[in-house]
């Protein structure tokens, strides 16, 4: 029997300008993203369709028909039911894509799957563009999570220029307080903001980008810091961190980021702040490309 193992990386929200909202109540944006090296891990193999879901963050987790994996299973064309694995590592609704994410997993997978088992003679990636619809619908992150590489995403988030960007050592920190994004969207005062310059530049180093994203925003955090006043103690236990250049929050939180220049600043801090405070979910790693990281790999069972 083929499986598929695909692995979900974090969407990390570098920058986040909200610069309006259309008529739909849907919000405008420009946003600068990448991925993490931290991630759910998704199996995928034929079978009758179900969804089982392992891993420290699974609880509360739905199985069902609710569950972005199983919405983005459906949209396979006349792809035999799948039996889906996920092995859950990012905390739920926490702004770093962690349901998206699986969702652009499970379609990466799924179509591999449908490939490499002859069930169509096209591309994942001429199956992707004849999905494109049904993708967005699941989520405005959904398709900036399909390849998992650098890029400015405006409009709902549907419109994606890529860009490359040096490697970054990071920190993730959730103090595990529920931010549900409705408050925190009716919290901002300003529905139309500034977008981020027109060129993003090219970056000599993580230094160099660190630097200009100093001068960029998540138009969410003080929102989010109102509904949630402890992602304002994450993020200064974070910017007090020795090597720490910049300290944010991604999307709609509670999820904070810190950015450093070596991997030994970051791991350091990272083990005194799980140190003092144990209940936090705390993650390391990089933050940039993960196309590679996040390809579908086969495993064929051995008879």
């Amino acid at each position: 029997m083929t499986a598929v193992e695909v692995f979900a990386p974090a969407k990390i929200n570098l920058t986040l300008h909200i610069t309006g909202q259309r008529d739909d109540g849907y919000h405008l944006l420009d946003s600068l993203v990448a991925f993490a090296t931290v991630g759910d891990r998704l199996t995928l193999s034929p079978g009758d369709g179900s969804l089982g879901v392992t891993g420290p963050e699974a609880a509360g987790v739905p199985v069902g028909a609710e569950n972005l994996v199983t919405k983005a299973l459906r949209l396979v064309p006349g792809n035999q039911p799948a039996m889906a694995s996920l092995e859950k590592n990012l905390p739920a609704a926490s702004g770093i894509g962690g349901g998206s994410a699986d969702a652009a997993a499970a379609l990466r997978g799924a179509l591999s799957l449908a490939v490499e088992e002859g069930q169509t003679d096209a591309t994942s990636d001429d199956m992707l563009k004849d999905l494109a619809g049904g993708i967005l619908a699941l989520g405005a992150d959904v398709p900036m999570c399909l390849l998992s590489r650098p890029a400015r995403a405006q409009g709902i988030g549907e419109k994606l220029t890529f860009i490359d960007l040096p490697t970054l050592p990071m920190l993730l920190v959730n103090p595990r307080v529920p931010v549900p994004t409705g408050p925190v969207f009716q919290a901002l005062a300003q529905k139309t903001n500034p977008p981020m310059p027109d060129a993003i530049p090219s970056f000599a180093d993580g230094a160099d980008l660190i630097a200009w994203l100093r001068a960029q925003r998540n138009d969410l955090q003080a929102p989010a810091q109102s509904v949630a006043p402890v992602i304002g103690e994450v993020l200064d236990i974070l910017g007090g961190v020795d090597g720490c250049g910049l300290a944010r929050m991604s999307g709609s939180g509670a999820t904070c980021f810190a950015l450093f220049n070596t991997q030994e600043e970051a791991m350091a801090g990272g083990h005194d702040i799980q140190k003092r405070f144990p209940d936090w979910w705390l993650a390391g790693g990089f933050l940039g490309n993960q196309e590679a990281l996040a390809a579908p790999q086969l495993i064929r069972a051995t008879t």
